[in-house]
């Protein structure tokens, strides 16, 4: 087909090669619907094609523009009234010969056939895509320095004559400036577009930013920033988890309100340096695909919450890498890879609000353990300690302090055993004294003192509403003593079924609250103490061999006072100098008589049985001299035979008598006040152990 091409409708060209249709109205009022007003790139082309391909007889329109690097061309529309191809998106093209005689040396180019064409074998392979069989070239250049291509295109064979370039080419002159004002305002919508994000985008960055100054706990910093978000992604959770320790994750923060609360309870472990090497300490966008190829324990929780598109921010900060914060979606395409710069700067923000709140927690725990160590130790000043120090020089006392000072600075468990009042405590203060925890809490538990329902919870703490009456949260004794002591007092008594749990904290140095899943390590030294019999107890069931192992690691047993009578003058001398001094009183002499009356004593209740003894004797005295109120010759039960040296059998002979002579004056009431008990200032429990050690009956009472 050539000559010069003949227009299809009435028409001519006028007003230097601006084309006029037949009502008369020129071409830019068909591109611009008649308006003044510039509309975009895309419907520019839109209008020239519809208005040129009558006239000129070509059915597809191409515009390429020299890219801003001055090295790529780009194709920027390709518009056909016949096939339909529609696109604005900028396809990068060869820096080829075609692209040479066009833009640099500004010469026009036209290919009759595209089946036979070798030269341009790239323009070819394009030009076939899109269906065009024949193609003319026509290069143009604006004043203001723009520079392009524009193509008519047929989809049939086609020659072009010389005419029918040069027209093309005035054709192409002529829609130069109207192409450069349609990308112009194309482009200022775009960078208007763009201010505008970027306005939106700062909008929410103050606004999470007044969120990180207004919530201190992650978990409502979380909901508040998600709540923010979701008005941008509609997305369906935002969580928080942080590294617990060198590899293992934990979510401290989840909004999810249709979640099933599967995802909060994903606790994968990390390897940081092989995610280092896949490039995943950075932020990404998990697909669906992807999402199925994370490990088991992650997948299968968010397949099950049914999402499907997650993005995924590492949290890092000048001193250490947190965590990640995630959101995710259950539509696919909730999140795209243009939205990681918005997410990476929120994600900034959260990773600083984040290692302060973590920073507040650690000091919130440690103001509230400092709070607890100090009621505890102001509630130590008033207790009763039975006794200030240590006194005696017997060679009984001297073995046991000579084993104090062994086992002090090993840093191993001990057992304490002995009998009610042989001053168990005592020794275990000493023990934390020589040791190298003595800078640290020294604190101790009677387990016989409390409730069995409630040892528990004072050994390990608990957390608010854990059980009926749990109001606050509160730190148990363990978590006291971390980097202290622990004394175990009476520890024959803690519940069979709590020995289980105290076993596995001696073993692993961690527990868990009451109410929590939260581990808590810990370093504790654990002294126990027992007047029992634990090999007994073992045999009766009351007490777990593999806990007795445990605690027995090194045993002291504290004789008791009828073991070591010579220390009982200098303890009655010691404890009258002190409670002369809390009394205000001046007593200087402790008449002969008495010191040896007591002496001989058998003192079942050991060295509190003789310091009560001394306070009542102090609170009696109103001169110088001690006046003691000692028992009746009945009362102290002599032995029925004098016994030569306080043999051992013959002591504890002394000391069965005395529970029977109790017993008999207490008319075989052990209990309450008058009982057996009471009258030698035995508890009720260490009474009828020693019944039970002794082979007393109730029965025994009536026999001569």
């Amino acid at each position: 087909m050539g000559g010069v091409i003949k227009p299809r409708t009435p028409g001519n060209v006028t007003d230097g090669g601006s084309p006029v249709n037949r009502t008369g109205s020129s071409w830019s009022d068909t591109v611009y619907g008649g308006s003044d007003s510039l509309t975009s790139l895309k419907a520019v082309l839109s209008g020239i094609l519809h208005f040129l391909s009558p006239l000129l007889g070509f059915e597809a329109l191409l515009l390429l523009l020299r890219d801003t690097d001055r090295r790529l061309v780009r194709l920027y529309a390709v518009e056909s009234s016949v096939s339909g191809i529609h696109t604005m998106e900028p396809l990068a093209t060869e820096n080829d010969e075609l692209s040479a005689l066009t833009f640099e040396k500004q010469q026009a180019v036209t290919i009759p056939d595209v089946e036979h064409e070798v030269r341009f074998p790239s323009a070819v392979s394009r030009a076939k895509l899109f269906g065009i069989r024949s193609i003319s070239l026509a290069p143009f250049r604006t004043a203001s320095g723009l520079v392009g291509t524009l193509g008519f295109g047929s989809l049939s064979r086609r020659e072009f004559s010389q005419d029918d370039v040069e027209m093309l080419q005035r054709v192409a002159n002529g829609l130069a400036p109207l192409i450069e004002a349609a990308r112009l305002q194309e482009l200022a919508r775009h960078r208007e577009s763009r201010a505008l994000r970027e306005r939106d985008q700062l909008s929410v960055l103050l606004e999470i930013n007044n969120l990180i100054i207004s919530y201190r706990t992650p978990g409502e910093l979380i909901t508040a920033v998600s709540s923010t978000l979701r008005r941008w992604y509609h997305h369906s959770y935002t969580g928080l988890w942080v590294l617990t320790d060198k590899s293992k994750l934990r979510c401290i923060g989840l909004d999810f309100p249709d979640g099933r609360g599967l995802i909060e309870n994903i606790t994968p472990e990390l390897d940081l340096q092989q995610m280092e090497k896949e490039n995943l300490l950075r932020p990404h966008v998990n697909s669906l695909e992807s999402i199925r190829a994370l490990p088991v324990e992650v997948s299968q929780s968010l397949l099950e919450e049914g999402i499907t598109n997650q993005v995924v921010i590492p949290l890092r900060t000048r001193h250490r890498f947190l965590g990640f914060l995630s959101l995710g979606s259950m539509q696919q395409d909730c999140f795209r890879e243009e939205d990681l710069p918005l997410l990476a700067q929120i994600g900034g923000q959260i990773a600083l609000a984040t290692e302060n709140a973590l920073v507040f927690q650690e000091l919130s725990q440690a103001h509230e353990q400092l709070k607890s160590e100090k009621l505890y130790l102001e509630s130590e000043l008033y207790a009763d300690q039975n006794f200030a120090e240590i006194v005696g020089q017997s060679q009984a006392i001297k073995s046991v302090l000579e084993q104090v000072a062994v086992v002090a600075k090993s840093g191993a468990t001990v057992l304490l055993l002995g009998e009610t009042g042989t001053g168990k405590e005592l020794i275990a203060r000493a023990i934390h004294n020589m040791s190298e925890r003595k800078g640290q809490t020294f604190v101790r538990l009677n387990c016989a003192a409390i409730p069995s329902g409630l040892v528990e919870s004072e050994l390990f703490g608990h957390e608010k509403g854990a059980f009926t009456g749990a109001l606050t949260q509160k730190i148990g004794r363990f978590e006291l003593a971390h980097k202290g002591t622990l004394l175990l007092d009476e520890v024959g008594d803690i519940p069979l079924e709590l020995q289980i749990k105290l076993l596995r904290t001696l073993q692993e140095r961690e527990f868990e609250r009451l109410g929590s899943t939260r581990t808590i390590k810990v370093d504790v030294r654990v002294v126990a103490a027992t007047n029992r019999d634990l090999s007994e107890l073992i045999r009766n069931g009351q007490f777990r061999e593999d806990l007795f192992y445990r605690l027995n690691v090194f045993p002291i047993r504290i004789p008791p006072l009828r073991e070591r009578r010579e220390d009982i003058p200098l303890l009655i001398k010691h404890f009258v100098a002190l409670f002369s001094r809390r009394m205000r009183k001046d007593i200087r002499s402790i008449p002969s008589e008495t010191l040896a009356k007591l002496t001989r004593m058998p003192w079942p209740g050991n060295i509190r049985e003789l310091q009560n003894v001394i306070e009542r004797a102090v609170i009696l005295t109103e001169g110088e001299t001690l006046r003691a109120m000692l028992p009746e010759p009945e009362t102290a039960a002599p032995p029925k035979k004098p016994a030569p040296a306080a043999p051992v059998s013959k002591l504890e002979d002394i000391e069965r008598t005395a529970l029977l002579e109790a017993l008999r004056r207490a008319r075989g009431r052990i209990s309450g006040p008058g009982g057996a008990a009471a009258l030698l200032g035995l508890k009720r429990t260490t009474f009828h152990s020693k019944m039970h050690r002794f082979n007393i009956e109730r029965s025994d009472i009536w026999r001569d």
